[in-house]
């Protein structure tokens, strides 16, 4: 691990308020069994969408705005580079994002030497409406699958998405395999409790990416962990979790909905 100091650590869960590319470059080569990482999109240009039915800003932060084409993919290459270091040989990386970002992301992955294994198209059946009305009305996002290794074998848990219970998704039918397409509304009300990100993903989608691709006690590890819905996931599933952000109002938030999973848990342990 990182000779710096955390910004939080508990057993199995650990937050670092930093750049990602200053952690990842600490931490040991081929550690990690898996990584998720919502990057920034780089839309922060002054724009307006719909959120609850309000006229609001797409300004996010200083952290989601563009340096223009080149310098955003460099950025995009850098971290997915440095993600490959510290994936084990038989790592994933899974990488979400609008059309503004995924397409660089996913040529990042090629140029950095990743197999990719599989496109997932969240579908979102509660997606806000287009304001312009001048385009389709944004209802997806794309998930990119892809491992370190080529020759490597990764890990997918095919039974437990074939016969799990996936109440949520009304495209999962019983019995049958998942499929690419996801039908997942955004994030809950009682997920935004202690606060919200902007670009904040529901629990049901990453705890589904978490059972699918990794086992109990492997590290999952978020370079742009937000307020941690990934952390939450895979503490919730018995696997370790390291978190990095540059935001420690985030951070804040992502320790808030720790510590209430962990009484929880620890609840329902005395309970039984």
């Amino acid at each position: 691990m990182p000779t710096r100091k955390s910004y939080y650590e508990k057993p199995k869960f650990k937050l670092y308020h930093a750049d990602c590319l200053e952690v990842l470059g600490e931490l040991p080569e081929n550690s990690v069994d898996m990584v998720f990482a919502d990057p920034p999109y780089l839309l922060s240009n002054g724009g307006f969408t719909v959120h609850a039915g309000r006229r609001v800003s797409v300004n996010k932060g200083e952290w989601d705005k563009s340096n223009g084409l080149k310098k955003d993919f460099e950025f995009h290459l850098e971290w997915v580079k440095a993600a490959k270091r510290v994936l084990k040989p038989h790592g994933t990386i899974w990488i979400s994002g609008t059309y503004h970002s995924i397409y660089q992301c996913g040529f990042a992955l090629q140029v950095a030497g990743y197999h990719i294994l599989n496109d997932i198209a969240w579908f979102k059946p509660n997606a806000s409406p287009n304001l312009s009305c001048r385009y389709f009305t944004a209802s997806h996002e794309t998930l990119v699958w892809a491992r370190k290794d080529k020759s490597a074998k990764h890990i997918f848990n095919y039974n437990a998405m074939k016969n799990g219970e996936w109440p949520e998704d009304f495209i999962k039918k019983p019995k049958m395999q998942m499929r690419s397409v996801w039908a997942i509304g955004t994030p809950k009300t009682i997920e935004k409790k202690f606060g919200k990100h902007p670009t904040q993903k529901p629990e049901d989608l990453l705890k589904r990416i978490v059972l699918a691709s990794t086992n109990k006690g492997d590290l999952v590890l978020d370079p742009f962990t937000g307020s941690s819905t990934t952390g939450i996931a895979a503490y919730l599933y018995g696997r370790n979790f390291v978190g990095i952000d540059t935001d420690k109002k985030f951070l804040d938030v992502s320790i808030k909905r720790f510590e209430e999973l962990d009484k929880n848990l620890k609840n329902k342990l005395t309970k039984k």
